[in-house]
């Protein structure tokens, strides 16, 4: 249910609104939009369909949600969202910001030379990965804590913001004094203990879908982070299982006009991880930009074939640079920039 209050509502008609709510054992929910400002109710609706809402003074109308999602959802809010990771750095917005970065942190001389050439190019948020959920138990798990601190070391150098994986709520502390983005991945999508957490922090999230979610699942995913008071996420779209085995994974890139329509969040695309194989990135990336993403998650390396991760779809810094000359193209062209 969503509560619409008259432009001219008072603050105290609002919290009596709130206050009624909290009595039923539901909880309010407000956002103050442009166009107008909404109070949404997270519970058992059926308790609330019984109060007469709409007599109350400073509301407007009240509006029944029928999506499963409620406030990732255009109902709750007609404008786009624009998530702010830093100063200057907007996801959302006119502005597509590119992140990049290698897939995990290997040493700190490594990710500094990385980080400076990914700046150089524009790139406005640094990707790199120091916990890796990784298919093998064998398989380089990443740096852990260490990896965080050269991660924060490479923001303070090169001057970028981060964005990198958790895996564990109980490590949430490390992300909260280091990360500016924290990152949900695909194999992570439905652990709803871990969204529930990063939900009660007020971090933008980065959250991935899952490689075989559909895109109700996706949103289903957004709205347990939001119904716990963290509105600051961006959806990043990465590849989905299907019969096709050319690529790692199939880039849905439909998902970003449904995603839009369907949802106020912005939309991020990973070229890197669906195609697995350097030499579609960069196809990939410049359809992105062309059916609308508000960002670009990827991966970048200075020496591919040494990479201890997903070398073979990394982008050797010189092609990265390439790839930004294009895309900026691409972006003045529908009318954004980069």
């Amino acid at each position: 249910m969503i509560i619409v209050l008259k432009p001219e509502a008072t603050k105290k008609e609002i919290k009596h609104v709130e206050d009624k709510i909290r009595e039923l054992g539901l909880k309010p929910m407000l956002s103050v939009g442009k166009e107008r400002t909404i109070i949404g109710v997270i519970g058992e609706e059926d308790k609330a369909r019984l109060q007469p809402f709409e007599a109350y003074p400073g509301v407007e109308s009240v509006v029944q949600i029928q999506k499963p999602y409620k406030f990732v959802s255009r109902e709750f809010k007609k404008e786009n969202s624009v998530i702010k990771i830093a100063p200057g750095v907007e996801v959302g917005g006119n502005k597509i910001i590119i992140m990049a970065g290698p897939c995990t942190v290997e040493n700190r001389e490594r990710l500094f030379n990385i980080a400076k050439g990914v700046k150089k190019s524009g790139a406005k948020v640094l990707r790199g990965g120091a916990f890796k959920p990784r298919t093998s138990p064998y398989a380089f798990q990443g740096l852990r804590d260490k990896g965080m601190k050269f991660l924060f070391e490479a923001k303070e150098e090169a001057g970028l913001p981060i964005v990198t994986e958790i895996m564990d709520p109980r490590d949430l502390p490390l992300f909260l004094k280091y990360a500016d983005v924290i990152q949900i991945g695909a194999r992570n999508m439905q652990n709803f203990e871990l969204l529930k957490e990063v939900g009660k922090t007020k971090k933008p999230i980065l959250l991935k879908r899952g490689m075989a979610n559909t895109i109700k699942d996706f949103l289903l995913s957004a709205e347990y982070i939001q119904s716990e008071g963290n509105n600051n996420i961006m959806l990043c779209e990465r590849g989905i299982r299907t019969f096709e085995d050319a690529t790692r994974f199939t880039l849905d890139i439909s998902a970003v006009p449904v995603i839009k329509k369907l949802s106020h969040l912005p939309v991020v695309i990973d070229p890197s991880h669906c195609s697995g194989i350097w030499d579609y990135v960069a196809p990939l990336s410049k359809a992105a930009i062309a059916v609308g993403a508000d960002a670009l998650l990827i991966e970048v390396h200075d020496e591919p074939e040494k990479a201890l991760c997903d070398g073979p779809q990394a982008l050797k810094l010189n092609k990265f640079d390439t790839l930004m000359k294009e895309m900026r193209l691409i972006a003045g062209a529908v009318g954004r920039s980069i």
